[in-house]
């Protein structure tokens, strides 16, 4: 893999410096675009904004229109790689098909914007070719954990989400959850949920597991040296500062379903299973493979990818990056919610309007912005129309005991023991949602994403604290939500 200086999207956890640049949001709405809450979303993303690029881009998504013959033959789609390379005066080639049936093309020699920019503007030119995006890449963020033995964002009157009380209705029981994510890394309160999930990662370095694409899911650790990654636009090294492994994947998996087996912590879904899917790694990981990654999650089909025995019911994704919704996240999005599966996204930390964020900006998915123990809006918490609804995301900046206690590893580089740890971000507050979204699905199994969603916006309860620029419908109420559901 060939160095590079990459657009990036971060985890959704806090940080205290803002090591990786961008927070995070994929973000979500109402596939009728007519709803209020939709207002501000980007259901027709624009053409591809490959002009405001501040870094190189390594490859682009390509989507043909139907009628095209590049839409369906590979050879056809390498054929025309090859004849945009000769117009644009730059190597192009045809990487590989997503499961959206865009073409993924890469550009090994495009170390200028202005490389990239005369590619893209080939493929636009061609009355064939319905949309361009960037393959942007994606980066990992993390926070010091600091342990903390009492988890107040499931019970606490103030600003818990009344999780024991809706556990007499269902907790979440036959319910499969995939976390798009780092992997998962072995951990005894989740092991006996962990379903056959796969490993997305296509870049062989980033993957830091000896190859590219495979069946094992597993988190063999995203540490990082100082400026591994390369440098922002401001020249700035990426990371400014060795980092050490972050276990994200693993925290998000036990806020969603931590078996409760008596020795740490307790799931929001209990009882639900977890699917892992891995598209983060060192540096990140790219948009194509997270496309890939929530096509086959919710039970699409992936050349060259095993079939997906058990389709997820509800996708948690604790990701996204400062770009606004492009047609290649859409069609990914809105096939899994066609699918039948509710997808969960975390709004971003940078403390600003989350429409500025990818998928954050997008239809079909439920966007989450993070309460602090107070009940306000969390410092870094993003916001705005585009937000759907809070859940607890912590502050471990206020007190270590005001983060959210979830499964973690105590690995700095590779997997070791496994551990509790706290951890605060709006990529905390999503798993939450996911969670409930799963105790519902056991509820009344005939509940669409639609329905799921309007569900837990109407039975929400109002911050006990302040939210300036929106939080949503308000502070999710587990137990509410579920009582307001009669089916089953």
């Amino acid at each position: 893999m060939r160095g590079f200086t990459p657009l990036r999207i971060s985890l959704a956890v806090a940080t205290a410096a803002a090591v990786m640049g961008t927070g995070v949001a994929f973000a979500g709405g109402s596939p009728d675009a007519a709803r209020p809450a939709d207002t501000g979303r980007a259901a027709t993303p624009a053409a591809t904004d490959v002009s405001g690029a501040t870094e190189p881009v390594d490859g682009f998504i390509v989507g043909y229109k139907s009628q095209a013959t590049e839409a369906k033959s590979n050879e056809a789609a390498v054929k025309d790689a090859r004849a945009k390379a000769g117009k644009a005066g730059e190597p192009v080639s045809f990487e590989r098909r997503l499961g959206t049936g865009a073409a993924l093309v890469e550009l090994p020699e495009a170390d200028e914007v202005q490389d990239a920019q005369k590619v893209a503007a080939a493929f636009l030119a061609d009355p064939d070719v319905a949309y361009v995006v960037p393959d942007r890449r994606v980066y990992a963020t993390a926070v010091d954990p600091a342990e903390y033995k009492a988890q107040w964002d499931l019970y606490e009157t103030t600003a818990g989400m009344n999780v024991p009380s809706a556990w007499k209705q269902a907790t979440g029981k036959g319910v499969t959850v995939a976390v798009i994510d780092t992997g998962i890394t072995k951990h005894s309160e989740l092991s006996s949920k962990v379903l056959p999930g796969y490993d997305f990662i296509s870049h062989t370095w980033t993957a830091n597991d000896g190859g590219g694409r495979d069946s094992d899911p597993s988190d063999p650790g995203d540490w990082l040296k100082a400026g591994e990654c390369g440098k922002d636009k401001n020249g700035v090294p990426v990371p400014a500062r060795a980092t050490d492994s972050g276990w994200h994947g693993t925290h998000v998996a036990g806020t969603v379903a931590a078996a409760a087996n008596g020795s740490g912590t307790v799931g929001v879904a209990h009882e639900a299973n977890i699917l892992p899917v891995r598209v983060l790694g060192r540096c990140g990981g790219t948009t194509s493979d997270i496309i890939d990654a929530i096509t086959w999650a919710s039970g699409g089909t992936v050349t060259d990818v095993p079939a997906n025995k058990n389709p997820a019911a509800v996708i948690n994704m604790s990701l996204g990056g400062k770009f606004t919704c492009d047609q290649a996240y859409n069609a990914a999005l809105k096939g899994a919610r066609d699918r039948g599966t509710t997808v969960v996204v975390s709004a971003g930390n940078d403390n600003t309007d989350a429409a500025a964020f990818s998928p954050a900006g997008c239809a079909n998915v439920i966007t989450v912005a993070a309460s602090d123990r107070e009940g306000n809006r969390a410092a870094y918490s993003n916001y705005g129309k585009v937000v759907d609804v809070t859940a607890p995301g912590g502050e471990n900046n206020v007190r270590d005991a005001d983060g959210i206690w979830s499964t973690l590893n105590t690995g700095t580089t590779t997997p070791d023991k496994e551990k509790y740890a706290s951890y605060q971000g709006t990529s905390m507050a999503a798993p939450h949602i996911a969670g409930l979204a799963a105790l519902l699905k056991q509820k009344d199994s005939s509940l669409t994403p639609a329905q799921i969603e309007q569900t837990i916006k109407e039975n929400t309860r109002a911050l006990p604290g302040t939210c300036s620029g929106g939080c949503g419908a308000g502070l999710s109420d587990a137990d509410k939500t579920l009582t307001a559901v009669t089916g089953g």
